[in-house]
Formats: C-alpha cells, sequence, structure tokens
C-alpha cells in the first residue's frame, strides 16, 4: 500500500506533533477531514507547532533511542522507566557480543535498518547513551532464526498449533493452525487482515516451546504480578505474527502495567500520546465519519491526519491543549519500552513476528497496585499477602496508598463480599438453566431417534400377532420415508 512504501521508503523513522498552549495552526483547516496531511502542510515549527526528529527549541522528541550493549539496567531504571519515558533499545535479541554485526546485517525484506536511518536515529539523544559498555546479556535468542517466516510454516512443534487470530462479529475466538495462517499471511489481501495475538500459547504442550525461543530482558526482568502466580494472574504476554495492514488501534496498557514489545522480523509503524491526552482526542471519536471501520490501518491513514489537522485549527486551545503526539518505525531486534499511561497504537507495516510481554516493576508499582486493587479485587488480596512474604516494603507501600485513598480490600469489606456472592449465585443460577436447557434438548433428540428406530420393530410385532412369519420380508423392509 502506498502508505507502507512511504514508511519504508522513509528516511526519517522518527516524527513528532506538538502544539504549544497559545499557539495557532498554520496552513491547516480543521473542517477538511478527508484529506492527507503531512507535517510541512500544517506550518511545522511555525506558529506553536513543533516537529522534528530530535531536539527542537530544547523539546526533547520521544522515543529516546538506546543500545543494549551501552545501557545498563540501573541506567535504564532511574533516567527512563522512572520518568516514564518511552524508549526504542537495540539489538536486544541479538547479545552484546553480535550486537555491531546484526545492526549492519542483512536489509532484506525490512528486517535492518537503512544506514541513512541509522544515522539519524543514532545523533539523536547521542548523550543519553553510557559510553561504558554493558556485557551481561551475551547470548542470542534462538528466536532470531527459528521464528523466520518460512521457519514457522514447517516448524514441527509449531505449526499445528491453534493461536488466537481474531474474534467474530459475536465476539468469539477465531483460532487457526500455524501453518494455515502463514498461508493466509503471505496470499490475503484483505483491508485489516487477520493477527495473530495469542496470549495462552504457554497451555499448549507445543507451543509452549516459544517461552525457550526468547529470554526476558534484563530490563523488565522484575515482574511483581508474578508473585500471584501464572494461573491467578491476568494474560501478560503475547505471540505475535501479522500480515501487512493488520495492527492494533489505540490504546493504554491494562492494570497500569508498562510494557515492552520486540519485534523479531518485520517493521512496525507506532504512535504515542503522552497520558495528558485526552481520550476522547486520542481515539479520534469526533472525527469518525459514519460507516468508517475501526480498525489500525484506518487509524494510521486517515483518523491521525484528522487529528493533526484539527489539532492545528484549535489554536492549543479546548481538547487539543498542550496536544502531542509521537510516531515511529521500529525494526527488526529494537525493543520498544511503553510507559504506563501512554496511549499508542501500531500498526504493521511488513509482515511481521515479534513477541510482547506486559509487568509490574518498583517503578510502576503505585500506578498498578492502585488501579488492580479495584480491577482485580480478589487477586489484589492474593498479592498482598504475596508481597507482606517477599517484598514487605512494598506491601507498606500499598498498605499507605490504601489509607490514603480509604480504600477497604475485598475481603475487609462485609458489603463487597455480599455483593460477589450474589453476583456468583446469579452465575450460577444461569449456568444450571443453561444446562437444564441443553439436558433437555438432548433428552428430545434421542426420544425422536429413538422413535425412527422403533420403526421396524413396531412393524415386526404385528406380523408376529397375525401370526404371519415372514422374516425375510421384514429384514429387507425400508422406511416409508425413504
Amino acid at each position: 500500500p502506498p502508505y507502507a512504501e512511504a514508511i519504508l521508503k522513509s528516511t526519517h523513522p522518527y516524527r513528532s506533533f506538538r502544539i504549544n498552549n497559545g499557539g495557532r495552526g498554520g496552513g491547516a483547516k480543521g473542517d477538511v477531514l478527508d484529506q492527507s496531511l503531512s507535517l510541512e502542510d500544517i506550518g511545522g515549527g511555525r506558529n506553536g507547532i513543533s516537529y522534528g526528529s530530535s531536539y527542537h527549541g530544547g523539546e526533547v522528541m520521544y522515543p529516546i533511542v538506546l543500545d543494549a550493549a551501552q545501557t545498563p539496567p540501573k541506567e535504564f531504571h532511574e533516567r527512563y522507566e522512572a520518568k516514564c519515558i518511552p524508549v526504542v533499545i537495540r539489538n536486544v535479541p541479538y547479545g552484546v557480543r553480535n550486537a555491531t554485526s546484526a545492526t549492519h546485517g542483512n536489509n532484506r525484506d525490512g528486517d535492518m535498518m537503512m544506514e541513512e536511518e541509522k544515522k539519524e536515529c543514532d545523533g539523536r539523544h547521542h548523550n543519553s547513551i553510557n559510553n561504558h559498555h554493558h556485557t551481561a546479556q551475551t547470548k542470542e535468542w534462538p528466536a532470531v532464526h527459528l521464528w523466520k517466516f518460512n521457519a514457522l510454516s514447517t516448524d514441527s512443534d509449531l505449526s499445528h498449533c491453534m493461536l488466537k487470530c481474531g474474534e467474530d462479529d459475536d465476539g468469539y475466538t477465531i483460532r487457526m493452525k500455524l501453518k494455515y495462517f502463514m498461508e493466509y499471511l503471505h496470499h490475503n489481501r484483505d483491508d485489516s487482515p487477520l493477527y495473530i495475538f495469542d496470549a495462552t500459547f504457554d497451555e499448549d504442550k507445543y507451543a509452549k516451546r516459544i517461552l525457550e525461543d526468547y529470554t526476558v530482558p534484563e530490563y523488565f526482568s522484575e515482574d511483581l504480578l508474578g508473585l500471584v502466580g501464572e494461573r491467578r494472574r491476568p494474560p501478560y504476554r503475547w505471540f505475535l505474527v501479522g500480515p501487512c495492514r493488520s495492527g492494533t488501534t489505540v490504546h493504554i496498557d491494562p492494570l497500569g502495567t508498562s510494557a515492552w514489545n520486540t519485534l523479531i522480523h518485520g517493521v512496525k509503524r507506532w504512535v504515542l500520546f503522552p497520558p495528558h491526552v485526552p481520550k476522547s482526542v486520542v481515539k479520534g471519536r469526533k472525527l469518525i465519519l459514519p460507516g468508517e471501520d475501526d480498525e489500525a490501518i484506518h487509524y494510521f491513514t486517515t483518523i491521525l491526519p484528522r487529528m493533526k489537522r484539527r489539532a492545528a485549527a484549535s489554536g492549543g486551545k479546548g481538547d487539543y491543549a498542550n496536544f502531542e503526539c509521537f510516531e515511529f518505525t521500529q525494526y527488526a531486534g529494537e525493543t520498544v519500552f511503553i510507559p504506563h499511561g501512554w496511549w499508542h497504537a501500531v500498526l504493521n507495516i511488513s509482515h511481521t513476528v515479534g513477541i510482547t510481554q506486559n509487568y509490574c516493576s518498583r517503578r510502576n508499582f503505585d500506578e498498578v497496585w492502585t488501579q488492580t486493587r479495584s480491577g482485580r479485587k480478589k487477586m489484589s488480596c492474593s498479592w498482598l499477602r504475596r508481597l507482606d512474604d517477599h517484598h514487605p516494603d512494598l506491601a507498606r507501600r500499598a498498605k499507605e496508598l490504601n489509607r490514603r485513598d480509604g480504600f477497604v480490600m475485598w475481603e475487609d469489606d462485609v458489603a463487597e463480599q455480599k455483593k460477589w456472592r450474589k453476583k456468583k449465585a446469579e452465575k450460577e443460577r444461569k449456568k444450571s438453566e443453561k444446562r437444564e436447557k441443553e439436558k433437555k434438548k438432548k433428552a428430545s433428540s434421542r426420544q425422536q431417534q429413538s422413535k425412527k428406530e422403533k420403526w421396524g420393530d413396531h412393524r415386526t410385532t404385528e406380523r408376529r400377532k397375525d401370526g404371519t412369519v415372514i422374516e425375510d420380508v421384514v429384514m429387507r423392509e425400508v422406511s416409508p420415508d425413504v
């Protein structure tokens, strides 16, 4: 598609759009909603609007670009994660020893960055990269070789695994064998294709081998939600295989978690919005015309340009005050860190394979705790007990937050437990009614089948009463319905 072709040919993979308070848009008309828009069209850098791929007027443009070989985890935690700054970390899957050769490897199919792109990105925020080398991680991920498109199609463990690739109109999960999905990936012409986004691969005896193909990067190794156990915690890791034009619409990661996303093969386009940008603006609710699709490809090619035009025309007032968005291209071997609270959407510019996980660390614990205690009430009680055993300081912090907000935990709230029991009883009643209906339906079906089977016996009995023995005829007799 033209949009993807333009991204792949671009020598500027990082772009930002910002409207300062009191700024006025130049050269854009907010009432024209169906035209494409470049940053230059709206007077970039003038009238309170700024854009660029590096520093502009002392303002930092995100994400910050780092290299795994030169950035120790402690620096990442203190300078970026703790401050909720989006980051792109290069060469994580290749291991530190292989980082240099991997970056200058084969550029076919968008797997490696073009040299001019690397030069531009390496020039961004150069003083944020530590000069001393970090050498703790040295092993290359097996996924670099095992997750190539041809390898996945013939993989003896994975090719026959049923993986989630979408939902139907009623919200039911659609699953497909990986080998069939790979055929679909190469030959589909859908406007918004299916997208393998599977969180249950670890429950399959063959697909769980995926866990052996990659290693959680050191930067994200602390995952406090792991204390509640794999069975009780919400879905948090996904195996990704996406055709060109597939993607995810704009969203915030659940329960205040942060996320990391490593791309093994292909090219992705991202857009980020800081937490202060209103949800109604990010979703483009006033910009979607009747009959338009809510799909990633439509968001990037149509809604986002409309949003920028509307922001430029607003003069930095109303919902678009301090509006900011940051677009960038992710290439193979790069890991994107998305801090909690940041809106983001992703579009696959080419066929892609990757892995992503949500997590909770000490740096975002407050946000995760305040959302989990109300969103996962029973699980949060178990989590607090585990924190008491393993991280007493965090348990004290959780209780302090509860006191500050006047929050009562589920196991201490009698009224809440009563509501829960009532809701559970109602759920069980509906399940019981459904089972009874299914039971009656099966009984009725068996009864109908039994009547058909007894037809021949009925005729045989009648003839025996008459004293007529014509067994040979009875055996050959067929139903009158035939």
